[in-house]
């Protein structure tokens, strides 16, 4: 029995589209264009509030507040010189490895390194550390961690002491556990970005590598992941942000020591943990300090993002011409 395939008519092809559809579509149009006005509404509002209680701090220290490495309270002399040091410091350490490790974890579970069914339970794992209380992030730093790492950490003291990064002993809470901490916990953000943007480079552009003689890790690194580098890029900058932001398990593992050191052993600071520490129990000149230093801490967070998403820009421009 012959099949017979009945081609649509020119004339409902070339019809413009019907009023119900038009009224979809612009019905759509308009309440994503009112969403993105209500985000940035929202952000301009954070702001507004923030600087409004930050304001006396702002006219009474300037600038200096940003320079400025002491938090003394009863003579009303803040700075957070040291709070500034330890989030963007903490928070690159922990995009090293942990970003490392979450674009080598989507590598292997989407380039069929494992069996499928394998797979969904590594993905299921990750997934679920995004679940975990930040809390019971600190708490498993404090038991775990800290007695895990406190051992080679000293034998690295005293063996390479006069290295800066192994400076100091590690004797309680310190950089070095809170950035192993806060690696893992920006791993799901990492992890799942990440392996979108790889699952999605179409399975040709594979085909043509092995087709031009590359080997197997040569079509991974030289290909696919170039091809989805806007995506790990993104990826990588969602990390970042969420590194900045991390408050209660920071808090809880980097020690709260207002000073400047390149040792992964000493104690730290960042912006968020400060906020944490001394919010509750604030008089109203440290508490117009902190919001001060919540407006810079926001400020940050806004530039990284405008700085990824312009690199982005630019790097998904140059690969449309290439």
């Amino acid at each position: 029995m012959a099949v017979q395939f009945v081609l649509p008519d020119s004339k409902s092809l070339s019809q413009p589209p019907s009023v119900a559809a038009y009224v979809v579509d612009r019905t759509v149009f308009v309440a994503a264009a009112m969403g993105a006005l209500a985000i940035i509404a929202l952000v301009v509002y954070i702001l507004w509030e923030i600087g409004g209680q930050a304001l006396p701090a702002i006219s009474r220290s300037g600038a200096a507040f940003l320079v400025n490495t002491r938090w003394d309270v009863q003579n009303e002399s803040f700075g957070i010189l040291p709070q500034i040091w330890g989030t963007l410091y903490s928070s690159l350490l922990a995009l090293l490895i942990g970003g490392f490790v979450g674009i080598t974890i989507a590598i292997f579970l989407t380039q069929d390194f494992l069996p499928h069914r394998i797979a969904v339970v590594f993905r299921t794992l990750i997934e679920m550390l995004a679940a975990i209380p930040s809390v019971v992030f600190g708490l498993w730093g404090i038991f775990v961690v800290i007695p895990f790492i406190r051992p080679g950490a000293n034998w690295l003291h005293d063996t390479a002491g006069f290295i800066p990064f192994f400076g100091t002993s590690l004797s309680g809470p310190g950089l070095a556990p809170a950035v192993i901490v806060l690696a893992i916990m920006i791993l799901p953000t990492v992890t799942a970005i990440s392996q979108d943007a790889i699952g999605l480079v179409p399975y040709k552009i594979k085909e043509a590598a092995y087709g031009m003689g590359t080997t197997r890790w040569e079509a991974i690194l030289k290909v696919i992941v170039p091809t989805a580098s806007g995506g790990i890029f993104s990826a990588l900058v969602l990390g970042f942000g969420r590194a900045l932001g991390e408050t209660i398990a920071l808090a809880m593992l980097i020690g709260n020591a207002n000073q400047i050191s390149l040792s992964l052993f000493s104690p730290a600071n960042t912006l968020a943990s400060l906020l944490a520490s001394n919010f509750p129990e604030a008089a109203q000149s440290e508490r117009q300090a902190l919001m001060y230093a919540a407006l810079v801490l926001l400020a940050i967070t806004l530039v990284v993002n405008v700085i990824g998403t312009l690199i982005l820009v630019w790097t998904s421009r140059n690969m449309a011409k290439t």
